[in-house]
Order: structure tokens, then sequence, then C-alpha cells
């Protein structure tokens, strides 16, 4: 099993790309299915989940081709087609790899009138239960029913228009909603509705797609369904995760890097806290610029939140930057309740953190050290990075196949700014 090598205390210094989202990609890749003409998406990033999605999708039967970039494309370029699916079952063995294959409950149930999904079952980070994916479906007129551990959706006689309102705000269950709802009979209003710059990328390409939406964005979204939808093309909007993590990347080794293709309006409350904290973000077309201020960063608080709050996928990577900052922080999660597993290791560190809860106390120190680590999930393996690259002395980072789930080719990105990082390969 690979595992990831650090040499810490060497400044950041450069540019770095940042690529395609991988939580904008996956319901994209979905809404392939609710057409038979060619869907064609740009920029988007080379990971672990976007192969499994792409597995998925053939599986189901349509033709998956990575094709050239055309001129002002840029990263992967996928055409997807589904005039041929086959199948409308998503199998265990695919779901259980990732949690975002239930986005093609809603495509397939909306233009096919019927879908089996295996449930994803739980998650290192919390339960993330499916129900309010399924009461969307269930209000638009399907039926629901949960024999051996697959969800089994009809709709013989196609979705229709109505008004969802999610008790809680979901990112998936809201995605999983518009995508069906694009292809229901009448109007449907999705109340609650999640805010994320995710949502409004689907939205976007939906349009292209010839769907009727508005109000992406806001807490109420409307979606006039239509008979069927076309093929497009589309540009998967940056990894505002990514951009993020990086910015705490220059502030937690003193350095300074450029962020290509960040957008700071994905990023005002991360951007804010950090600024509070003493790091220096500037903006200047479609690049962001950090650097800490002066001296010792300051302890801040934070609490998660969603979109426009502090996203809960930076979370750990805050807690990272803010154990070597001057002072005491409080960093409360409010989104999954199993979000702290990646403490135990900054302890292994040298970090001073105690847990209360749902809040976590962290107590600055001037230095970590190097230590042999474990990475319990996607966004713990990256705060492990970062900690690795402040750190005195060596970290070997293991379990890094969740690193591979969301950060394309970090490895490379940071050695070219003068980072010592290396994979070790079993």
């Amino acid at each position: 099993m690979d595992r990831i090598l650090i040499r810490g205390g060497r400044p950041l210094n450069g540019a770095i790309q940042i690529s395609g989202s991988k939580n904008a990609a996956l319901p994209l890749m979905a809404a392939a299915l609710l057409t038979s003409e060619p869907l064609r998406l740009s920029n988007l990033p080379r990971l672990a989940d976007i192969a499994s999605m792409r597995q998925l999708l053939a599986g189901l039967g349509a033709e998956v081709a990575e094709v050239q970039p055309a001129a002002g494309e840029q990263g992967q370029v996928l055409e997807i087609q589904a005039s041929h699916v086959a199948s409308q079952r998503a199998p265990y063995d695919l779901v259980r790899k990732m949690r975002a294959s239930v986005l093609v409950l809603g495509p397939l149930l909306a233009r096919f009138g019927q879908a089996e999904v295996s449930l994803p079952g739980g998650c290192a980070i919390g339960t993330r239960p499916v129900d309010l994916h399924l009461s969307a479906m269930e209000a638009m007129g399907a039926e629901i029913a949960i024999e051996s551990g697959y969800i089994h959706a009809s709709a013989p006689k196609g979705l229709t228009g109505a008004e969802v309102v999610f008790p809680t705000i979901s990112v998936g269950a809201t995605e999983n909603a518009m995508m069906a709802a694009a292809l229901a009979q009448g109007e449907s209003r999705l109340v609650n509705a999640a805010r994320e710059p995710e949502i409004s990328d689907l939205a976007v390409c939906l349009r292209a797609m010839g769907a009727e939406i508005e109000g992406e964005g806001s807490e109420i979204i409307t979606i006039r369904g239509c008979g069927s939808l076309q093929g497009a093309s589309h540009p998967v909007i940056a990894d505002r995760i990514e951009a993020g993590t990086f910015l705490m990347a220059a502030a937690i080794t003193d350095g300074e890097l450029r962020l290509v293709g960040a957008q700071a309006a994905h990023l005002e409350r991360p951007i804010a806290v950090l600024r509070q904290a003493g790091v220096t973000v500037e903006e200047s077309d479609g690049t962001l610029l950090a650097r800490r201020r002066n001296g010792r960063l300051r302890g801040s608080d934070v609490m998660t939140e969603a979109f426009p709050g502090f996203a809960t996928d930076l979370q750990a990577q805050f807690m990272a930057l803010m154990t070597t900052a001057e002072g005491a922080s409080m960093i409360t999660e409010t989104i999954f309740e199993n979000r702290f597993m990646h403490v135990p290791e900054l302890i292994r560190m040298g970090a001073d953190i105690t847990i209360h809860g749902a809040s976590a106390l962290v107590r600055g120190e001037r230095r970590l050290t190097g230590a042999e680590v474990m990475a319990t999930d996607l966004r713990a393996s990256v705060c492990l990075v970062l900690a690795g690259l402040a750190a005195e002395g060596e970290t070997v980072i293991n379990r890094i196949y969740h690193l591979d789930r969301g950060y394309e080719r970090i490895e490379a990105k940071l050695a070219a700014c003068g980072a010592e990082i290396e994979r070790l390969t079993s």
C-alpha cells in the first residue's frame, strides 16, 4: 500500500493550477443519463472518484470516452453518451466505493421510470443517510421500496413536478432532485435547497441541456420539467476545497502561493477566517495569492456550516493550521458527527488538542514534529499533509488511497513549489 513521505520545514513558493471540482464533476457525470445525446465535460480532475463514476456509467450501458481537449478546454475531457442504457441497476460493488453513486437515482428514475441503486451504507465521517433523496423522489410520485440492501424506485407513468421541502440542507439530495425534476411533468420547487457553487454549476449545465431552472444559489430552486433534454458541452468549475487547502498550505509553511483559477466568491467565509488569523489573501485576474502576514498566526475560532458558511471539507486542514498558531482556537463541527478522526494523528505530531463533544480546543504550538501517521478519510489525509509540511523532521502518511480520491497530483503540485515530498510505493 502506497505511503507519502514528507520532510517538513520548507516554505512553499510558486504557482498552482487548481483542478476541476470533484464534488461538481460527479453530479454532472450522472446528469449525462438524462439524455440520449452526448454530454461533453471538460476540466474534470483525474481522481479515483471520477474513475469510479465513469465505471458505474459504463456498467449501466453509457459510452464514456476520453477525448482531446479543444481550444480553451482544460483538464480531462470526457464525452458521455447514454443512448443505449441497458441497465438501471447500480450495484453494491461500485456504490460502496463512492457514496456519490446514489446520484444516478434521480436521472435513471426520471428518464426510464425505474432505478435500482444499492444503499451506500455508512462512512468514516458519519452515517449520511439517503432519506432526503428518497423523500424527494416520493414527493414527485415515485414508489420506493428498500429490499436486500437496494433502493427500488419506480414511476412507470413518469415523475410529476412537486414542492419538495428539505428538513435539513443536503447537497446530494438537492442535486438528485434537480436532475429528476428536469424531466418531470410540470413545475417543481425545492425549498431549503443547498446553495453550494456545485449546485449552481449543475444548474448551468442542465440549462445548457435545455432544462428550465432558476433560483440556484438561493434557498428556493424552481425547475419546469421538459419532455427531453439535449446534449451540451460544459466546463467544470474549479475545486474550492483544493483551493482552500492550498491557501492554508501557504500559511502553515510561511510561504507564498498563487492559486490559478481559484474563485474568491466560492471561499468568502474561509478567506475571512484566514485573514482574521493573520493570512494575506489577494485576488487578481482569476488568481488568489496567499501568504502569512507577519510573524506567527493567531488562534481563531470557526464553526462549520452549509455554504456560504465555513465548509466542513476544510475543517481538518484549518485545524492543522491552528496547531501552529499563537493562542487557542475553538473548532466546532456541525455537519458530520465523526469528523475529528484526524485529531489523534495530529497529537502524535505534537499538537495540543482536546475534544469537547462537537468542538475541539486547539492550543497552538510553535512547531510540530514529524511522525508516522494514518489517514482516516479524504480531508483528514490532506490535513496530515499540511501538518507534515510544517513539521520538523520526517512524516510518513499511511493509507493515502483516501487522498487519491480528492486531490489530483498533489505531490507534484507541492514539490513544484519547494516541498520535499514523495510517494513510497510498496
